[in-house]
């Protein structure tokens, strides 16, 4: 074990699970959160484990994405044995409809080794009899899930509380760093000085903000999603669909989750009328019976936005003792358990589970 102490800003689902994964390396973990933990994009986000579009994405989201699909299940597993609140890792498989780039996507899967494969739409429709009328063409990759996220929230939440080497400070806002010549050793909060061995910069959308208090410029911003959540029979969608940018998701309990819009509207989260009639539009044209379902719930987040979707992880140069674990843009509960670990290894000097170089800060920060 490490004789260090380690502070991490942000409570999402990044910061949590890099808490989770530190605490048994390191003496002490002390996480805060300007809110309550897990209340903002990991809380609001869909939770498929997997990009909308993984063939869109470079090599190094892939990296991240195929190592945290594969160990999903069995940090849902862990979770639920420990806490007793299952993250309820739901695997449904997911259909993509009438993609302009059929070809590409068939073509990564045989490049990546990945089960995706074209089907007929006849079948599709066999399986998922809700769905619209209309759509000619179909992908499906059988194994894809969705994680419940407020549910996963609340296991690494629980799971936290009950290491005696962790503290959490909710309701906390941090405002600066705190300096000794090039090295960071805390940060200063609204509660007072938290002093550590290492400072990891987790926080979301709002990193950026945070790294600009060292005058470097992170490119990271938020970028507001909007969906919606009807409520149905648990065995009404059996499988995720995907047609035109717009997703539905089945919960196990007959939850059907329709997402999302992408706004640049800064840090505001307000729900709006144009974006529930949009959602709504969309809701009824992949499912028609969606059209007599009550809406019970409409609600907006904030993404950390950054290029091409990489997260920033590791070490920031210049700034002895001060880490990032950010940027994941949309795919922050997808990308997490390998996001997390790589910084794990990392910072406490494991070999890494993958390449660290794509998403080194080093040479992507600017003074």
């Amino acid at each position: 074990m490490s004789r260090q102490q380690v502070v991490i800003i942000g409570g999402g689902v990044i910061g949590l699970l890099t808490a989770f994964n530190l605490a048994p390396k390191v003496q002490r973990v002390v996480l805060i959160d300007r809110s309550g933990v897990g209340q903002e994009s990991s809380w609001a986000g869909g939770g498929i484990v997997s990009p909308l579009y993984p063939w869109r994405y470079s090599p190094a989201v892939t990296a991240l994405a195929h190592w945290s699909q594969d160990f999903y299940p069995q940090l849902a597993e862990r979770l639920f044995a420990e806490t007793g609140i299952d993250p309820e890792v739901h695997k449904t498989g997911l259909y993509w409809l009438d993609l302009d780039d059929e070809r590409q996507a068939l073509e990564w899967a045989t490049r990546f080794q990945r089960p995706l494969s074209s089907v007929d739409i006849s079948a599709v429709y066999d399986a998922v009899p809700v769905m619209g009328a209309g759509y000619k063409r179909a992908i499906h990759m059988a194994d894809v899930a969705n994680v419940r996220n407020p549910r996963l929230v609340k296991s690494l939440k629980a799971a936290l509380l009950a290491m005696p080497n962790v503290t959490l400070h909710e309701h906390c806002e941090v405002n600066d760093f705190v300096r000794r010549g090039n090295a960071i050793i805390g940060v200063r909060t609204s509660a007072g000085e938290l002093l550590g061995d290492s400072v990891v910069l987790a926080a979301g959308a709002w990193s950026g903000d945070l790294l600009g208090k060292l005058e470097m410029e992170l490119p990271v911003e938020p970028v507001k999603g909007q969906m919606i959540l009807y409520k149905c029979s648990s065995d009404f969608l059996p499988s995720m669909i995907l047609a035109k940018g717009r997703y539905a998701i089945p919960r196990r309990d007959g939850h059907i989750l329709i997402g999302s819009t992408l706004e640049h509207q800064g840090y505001d989260k307000t729900p709006t009328d144009s974006a529930l009639e949009s959602l709504k539009a969309s809701a009824i044209e992949l499912i028609p019976a969606l059209a007599d379902a009550e809406v019970v719930a409409h609600w907006a987040g904030l993404r950390p936005g950054s290029p091409e979707g990489i997260p920033y992880i590791g070490p920031v140069p210049g700034h002895d003792g001060l880490w990032l674990n950010c940027g994941h843009f949309r795919n922050g509960l997808v990308l997490a358990p390998a996001s997390c670990q790589l910084l794990t290894d990392l910072l406490v000097g494991d070999s890494p589970i993958i390449d660290p170089a794509p998403y080194a800060p080093r040479g992507r920060l600017t003074k």
